[in-house]
């Protein structure tokens, strides 16, 4: 399942902080992984952004955030967030393929974390991030680990189950914050191979082992034999 965090860095945050960049429940943050570089200055787009908590990071790094959910639930609660926060961030409802609200060569970062699931068609995602995206500029991602996806993980005091073949593209659904939403699994291949055909040129690979935290950040035990994590980045060339 593709959940928020299960802990809390304050009230109404889902568990998310905002003072820092997280790349998605218990992998690790931008003080781990070092991959956004300087943001002050910058524009910064972030996909499937839910209730805004690294956009807001994002903004307190000096950097202008624009935030983009397909939910409207997501967006109404991140714009009460933001408010709460005192921290502008523009705040879009669309799908995270359709990006026409930005011009062409327009954004310096495109952020994603855990939320490329929800995306059908991953590699049109790319495409439109690639779009608006400046030369030079990096689309950041992280999402669960697309060979994790075959356990279920839902109780933590089983050992692993296979749950699902690897190559099993069906579309799955959850319930997020009170709505159905589908989910789509996306294979290594998918994804990088997705990204080449974008133009992009990938240069960090990341398949972080858990974070060791506090006992309520339980470990399934599956994630000790394979990552639970995949973080990419990728960045647009001249040509």
């Amino acid at each position: 399942m593709y959940q928020d965090f299960p802990v809390s860095f304050g009230p109404g945050t889902s568990g998310i902080p905002t003072d820092v960049v997280s790349y998605g429940p218990d992998v690790g943050t931008e003080d781990d992984f070092h991959l956004l570089g300087d943001l002050k200055g910058k524009r910064v787009l972030e996909l499937g952004c839910g209730r805004a908590q690294r956009s807001i990071a994002f903004a307190r790094q000096g950097a202008t955030a624009i935030g983009v959910d397909f939910s409207p639930e997501m967006i109404d609660a991140a714009k009460r967030l933001c408010e709460r926060e005192r921290v502008r961030v523009e705040l879009r409802r669309s799908d995270l393929a359709d990006l026409a609200f930005l011009r062409v060569d327009s954004v310096d970062l495109v952020f994603s974390a855990y939320a490329l699931t929800y995306g059908r068609d991953v590699e049109r995602v790319f495409r439109q991030a690639h779009r608006v995206l400046k030369v030079g500029g990096s689309l950041v991602f992280s999402l669960r680990h697309p060979v994790y996806d075959i356990f279920d993980d839902n109780d933590v005091q089983r050992p692993p189950v296979i749950a699902r073949s690897y190559f099993d593209r069906a579309t799955s659904s959850e319930q997020r914050s009170g709505e159905i939403v589908e989910l789509h699994h996306h294979t290594l291949a998918d994804l990088l191979v997705g990204l080449v055909r974008s133009g992009y040129r990938i240069d960090t690979v990341i398949e972080p082992e858990p974070v060791r935290g506090p006992p309520h950040l339980a470990h399934h035990p599956a994630s000790r034999f394979l990552p639970r994590a995949l973080i990419v980045r990728a960045r647009k060339e001249g040509f």
